[in-house]
């Protein structure tokens, strides 16, 4: 049972009752703290919601901003709803008070759609034998603080505009700032026994609101959020829907490059300031094909408007939402962009989509061009300025997927640069490149998908020679180096199951390793790294777990529930129920159990870095559960 509280219902879904009060711990970057947040949101703006019963408002409409942090009281006299315990929905948060005398219920609400307001609801009761007289008050703080590129210590930086943000009594007074407290009053005069329901908007507000919104939202919260019935993974039923919550909730219009960013969150976004790296919202959006296509192919286009007109991506979008390329020069994520392209066309059948047009980043001064043209340069680039090493196997450039993969391969950095190949990118690419095929075939562009199956078909023969054995090697450096060859790196073994190179008699002697090494005494999933090298930390990832998940399926159905299981929320309380980075959601890594703070997640203090520092609302936490179980359940490609 975790230590923070326990899960129950709330408006007919999932909700947890947060009881803990103030719990220490330890961000690394900043100051100790006690304050635990879990995210929601709805399609623009998201709700950082505090133990403390205080709640931030990010928006990532223009930049990455909070408009507010640490407020939003409701006061009636002595009555407040300041340090109060939250009950924590998939798209609100409730807080209830009461004395002697009144009690109060206020709930916060995101209202479906890219609305950029949240609505307050607030039911008063008067408990009393008297008349209750007075009113209530919604205090709102405002501060439009923009974080961007923030490694080290925290910065506090003002944003560079500062539209109005608002707060009103639906129907009656409204009060606005573009900086500073904010403060409503709506009158009571209840008969003993009595109940009134106030309403209220914090925002950007927009013309009036009409209270029925509030009901309009849940239903359609309820209608939309998916169900899940296993009854060997019980604890599906309550995260299946609560993944697809926040991870809908994440997302957020772009006022900039058009469509939905769905940006990883948490320490990279919330903390650090940006959002990256791109194949990441692509990543996220996957299980959305199956369940919200309309924000999954606006996910696609957004992303796909990061890049240039060669079919590059940026690493990243700082918080300004510039092109970020400082550190890492990834060589994946085109594969990303092909990928979702190719769920999204054989999952909805809607191949009008790649006619519309997509632009490219504005710094960039070039016209849209059609999706499918977008995605056929993508390719291109791939195939061309990627390309292959000496090997055949695809260029690793400074990163593929592992970010850390050229440091921590023991080989000179500059020459895997230069010359560094990656086989978990062949082995991905050997699955990414025939579906993306299929897709280039109904377009149209037969020539690009007749390149497209042969190139695969040469990767998955490539992989197919790197298997020693016992494992798939990692990748080649210059002159013959091998990396993989007496450790296993866990994020190319299922790409090679995946893709084909992989025997069926190999995959399952495959899975029989890992089931004996990385996730031998893991209670979270397999690490990463087998064994883990002296002086490190192992790690447990979502983003690889997930394939793992999927290529189990075939092979080893009880092995890859088991694995799923280990990712869920319910498997983290079990393990670690005094940690709440994992309680409601998590951050992208956990360490594993031999670390030094297991079931908590990386720091690198000397960089200036940690995921720490904010360890929730990362969107891998969501997103990944949700594909692995849509993969189990044989959904999508």
């Amino acid at each position: 049972m975790s230590a923070f509280g326990e899960w129950t219902t709330a408006e007919g879904l999932p909700a947890f009752s947060y009881r803990a009060g103030p719990r220490p711990w330890d961000p690394v970057l900043d100051p100790p703290s006690t304050r635990h947040r879990v995210h929601v949101g709805n399609r623009r703006l998201t709700l950082a919601v505090g133990s403390d019963g205080l709640v931030g408002v990010w928006d990532e409409h223009v930049d990455s901003r909070w408009i507010a942090e640490n407020t939003g009281i409701g006061r009636m006299g002595a009555l407040s709803t300041e340090d109060a315990m939250p009950l924590i929905g998939p798209t609100f948060y409730r807080l209830s008070v009461s004395d002697e005398d009144t009690g109060a219920r206020r709930t916060v609400l995101c209202p479906e759609g890219a609305v950029p307001w949240v609505l307050i609801r607030v039911d008063v009761v008067n408990d009393s034998g008297d008349a209750l007289r007075g009113a209530w008050s919604e205090e709102w703080v405002v501060r439009h603080r923009l974080v961007d590129l923030e490694f080290g210590p925290a910065r506090d930086t003002d944003a560079p505009s500062t539209p109005v943000v608002a707060l009103e009594e639906c129907g009656g007074e409204r009060v606005g700032t573009t900086g500073g407290p904010l403060v409503v009053s709506a009158p009571l005069d209840l008969p003993p026994g009595g109940r009134a329901t106030l309403w209220f908007r914090f925002g950007f507000l927009d013309g009036t609101a009409d209270p029925a919104t509030y009901d309009h939202s849940l239903d359609a919260v309820r209608r939309r959020l998916p169900s899940a019935s296993v009854a060997h993974a019980p604890e599906a039923a309550t995260e299946i829907p609560w993944h697809a919550a926040l991870l809908t909730g994440g997302a957020c219009a772009d006022g900039v490059l058009g469509g939905h960013t769905l940006n990883q969150g948490s320490a990279y976004s919330f903390r650090h300031g940006f959002n990256g790296a791109a194949r990441d919202p692509l990543q996220h959006a996957l299980p959305l094909v199956h369940l919200e296509p309309d924000l999954a192919l606006s996910v696609l286009r957004n992303t796909c408007a990061w890049g240039s007109p060669d079919g590059d991506l940026p690493y990243a979008l700082d918080g300004r939402k510039q092109p970020w390329t400082a550190h890492f020069r990834p060589s994946d994520q085109n594969l990303w962009a092909l990928w979702l392209a190719a769920e999204y066309a054989a999952a909805t059948g809607d191949l009008a989509a790649f006619a519309e047009p997509v632009p490219y980043h504005p710094c960039h001064g070039a016209e849209p061009v059609a999706l499918a043209e977008n995605l056929r340069r993508q390719f291109r680039f791939f195939a061309d300025e990627v390309g292959v090493g000496e090997n055949g196997h695809v260029r690793i450039l400074n990163a593929d997927w592992n970010d850390l993969a050229v440091t921590e391969s023991g080989v000179d950095g500059e020459l895997m640069v230069a010359r560094g190949e990656s086989v978990l990118n062949s082995a991905m690419a050997a699955w990414v490149l025939p579906v993306y095929a299929t897709l280039a075939d109904q377009l149209g562009d037969e020539t690009t998908a007749a390149e497209a199956r042969a190139r695969a078909a040469d990767l998955r023969d490539r992989v197919a020679g790197e298997w020693n054995g016992r494992w798939f090697r990692r990748a080649h450096a210059p002159g013959g180096g091998v990396v993989g060859e007496e450790d296993l790196w866990l994020e190319v073994q299922p790409w090679a199951i995946l893709c084909g190179a992989a025997t069926p008699e190999q995959a399952r002697a495959l899975l029989t390793t890992i089931d004996e090494t990385c996730r031998a005494g893991s209670p979270l999933g397999a690490r990463h790294r087998w064994p883990v090298p002296p002086g490190a930390q192992g790690q447990v990832w979502f983003s690889v777990n997930a394939t793992l998940v999927w290529a189990a399926a075939k092979h080893d159905p009880d092995l890859a529930w088991d694995e799923w299981r280990r990712m869920t929320l319910h498997a983290h309380t079990t393990a670690y129920p005094s940690i709440w980075s994992g309680t409601l959601s998590g951050p992208d890594c956990y360490l594993a159990p031999e670390s030094e703070r297991p079931g908590s997640t990386w720091a690198l203090p000397e960089a200036g870095l940690a995921m720490q520092a904010y360890p929730v609302a990362n969107l891998h936490s969501h997103s990944q559960p949700l594909l692995a179980y849509l993969k189990l359940r044989g959904v999508g490609l």
